[in-house]
């Protein structure tokens, strides 16, 4: 039941869906004073949150706690957290990557280049879903087409969440003596699964990919990038995405938190 709620009542409080409940409210209501009041508020929820700086200021606050030192320490594995694959199921010639497909690319990258001897996938699949795959299983199909032996893959099946991810991970791992982790999973993603892991006794070096808030055009000056600041004030669709993410890594890290996982 825990699963479930997590997934469906933080929808409630995504400035989309927020924005809409509110709009519904307003046709039921007979006052022209409250109706406008609520109008103007699911407006502005609206044009706050799919504004690019109000979006990147969030997800930067998440993305830039762990920047990835140069370079990185080795580790005893390579755990890298499911989330950004799509199941070979048709019309899909393949497994898929989706948005935060870069995951498997950078844990690929890692083990080629000898970061560490062992690649741990960690994701299962939602209870209510119809595939047979899991999350584990595509990233192994992805991984072993990038070159990676499967002989150096160890498979977490069951989890449902990142707090299951680094409770099964330890249960992969602690009786090969291994707590030296490089953790791989997108940046806006990091900040909570870092304190997931280290509470379950790791020792995590942070490898955040993924990143959607990047160092560009801070060497120009204002009067060359006036026009994207301004574009930038006007919302899009992809930036109430950015700020929806944002929120949810926050609410998750709240709940978390009283549940007394981190």
């Amino acid at each position: 039941m825990f699963l479930l709620l997590s997934k469906l009542l933080p929808i409630l409080v995504y400035p989309l869906s927020l924005a809409g409940i509110l709009l519904a409210l307003a046709l039921l209501l007979r006052k022209k004073k409250w109706r406008t009041r609520v109008l103007a508020l699911s407006l502005a929820i609206l044009w706050l949150g799919g504004n690019r700086w109000v979006s990147a200021a969030l997800v930067k606050s998440l993305e830039w706690q762990y920047l990835p030192p140069s370079p990185l320490p080795p580790a005893e594995a390579i755990v890298i957290l499911g989330g950004g694959t799509a199941p070979a199921q048709f019309p899909r010639p393949m497994v898929e990557v989706e948005d935060a497909g870069d995951r498997v690319l950078y844990g690929a990258m890692l083990y080629r280049q000898g970061a560490a001897p062992l690649v741990v996938v960690t994701g299962g699949k939602l209870p209510w879903t119809a595939t047979e795959s899991n999350g584990a299983r595509n990233m192994t199909a992805l991984l072993t087409f990038l070159g990676v032996p499967q002989e150096a893959i160890l498979l977490e099946e069951r989890s449902a969440n990142t707090y299951q991810n680094a409770v099964f991970t330890r249960q992969v791992l602690e009786p090969l003596g291994i707590r030296r982790i490089l953790l791989v999973t997108s940046a806006m993603h990091m900040p909570r699964s870092v304190m997931l892991f280290e509470k379950q006794g790791f020792e995590v070096i942070p490898a955040p990919t993924d990143f959607r808030v990047t160092v560009s055009g801070v060497q120009k000056p204002l009067s060359e990038t006036w026009p994207d600041w301004v574009l930038g004030l006007f919302p899009s669709a992809d930036n109430l995405n950015e700020t929806t993410l944002a929120i949810k890594e926050y609410l998750g890290i709240l709940v978390y938190r009283l549940r007394g996982w981190l």
